[in-house]
């Protein structure tokens, strides 16, 4: 069985992942797996440096930010230009990667669901979710909304998600989390690694 884990910005998804990986339960980062393929996966290097342009990586190799940030706020079209490079080569190297659980912002956005069995999405009041984005990043309110509003709303992930942890300080996630593996595991032989 194959388990995601989404969130919005601020939600703490990743805090949670942390609370799950303490149980011993590894967890495949799709942000950070999109980043390790950009750099070093030659296939996906070739593609981005036709679509964005020979500047896309500099002299050492490296991924030019600058570059590419450019070439994503140009146009809704460019950015998912780059998202039909990269979505399809993290999504080839999960299935291949012996992990079952996955972490990924975006799931239904990059169309993720489809390699997972159960969804848990994580929750927070919204004014909790811009007071940490704000904290994290050092952005004002109104950069901190602009960020949320660029992801689907949480009411409609949670819609479509198998179990929700509400994470707003005030719930017990261990308690949440322990019930939600423990459904899981009666359910379905669930391996935590």
């Amino acid at each position: 069985m194959k388990i995601a884990i989404t969130g919005g910005i601020g939600s703490g998804k990743s805090y949670v992942c942390r609370l799950l990986e303490q149980r011993g339960i590894s967890i495949y980062d799709c942000d950070s797996a999109a980043k390790r393929l950009m750099h070093t996966s030659e296939p996906l290097r070739q593609q981005l440096t036709e679509l964005i342009g020979p500047d896309t990586y500099d002299n050492e190799g490296r991924l030019n930010k600058a570059v590419v940030a450019q070439f994503l706020l140009q146009s809704e079209e460019n950015a998912k230009a780059i998202d039909n490079i990269v979505h399809p080569a993290v999504a080839h190297d999960f299935q291949n990667s012996g992990y079952q659980w996955m972490e990924c912002a975006i799931l239904f956005e990059s169309g993720f669901e489809q390699l997972v069995d159960r969804i848990i999405v994580v929750t927070a009041p919204e004014e909790v979710r811009i007071n940490r984005i704000m904290h994290r990043d050092g952005i004002n309110s109104e950069k901190a909304q602009e960020w949320i509003n660029r992801q689907w709303s949480q009411e409609k992930v949670r819609q479509r998600a198998d179990f929700e942890i509400v994470n707003d300080g005030k719930q017990d996630l261990n308690q949440k989390i322990n019930d939600i593996i423990l459904s899981l595991s009666k359910n379905n032989n669930v391996i935590t690694k």
